[in-house]
């Protein structure tokens, strides 16, 4: 998963240096490749992060609830 990641952000800064200003270039950037990869990482990642709370629950050294 991670090599389709840096690929992503690979291609979106190859696309970005095309732009013919440093603003449209760093909005480029950021709108079609940061924010899209945070997002598929954050929601691919969710059930790994349930997994680990539930370890973390059953093994007795959980955070509190707040």
């Amino acid at each position: 998963m991670y090599v389709v990641a840096i690929a992503w952000v690979y291609v979106a800064l190859m696309v970005a240096i095309t732009q013919p200003t440093v603003f449209r270039g760093v909005v480029t950037f950021v709108a079609a490749g940061i924010f899209p990869l945070a997002l598929l990482l954050y929601l691919l990642g969710g059930p790994q992060r349930r997994r680990n709370r539930l370890r973390a629950r059953e093994s007795g050294s959980g955070e509190p609830d707040q």
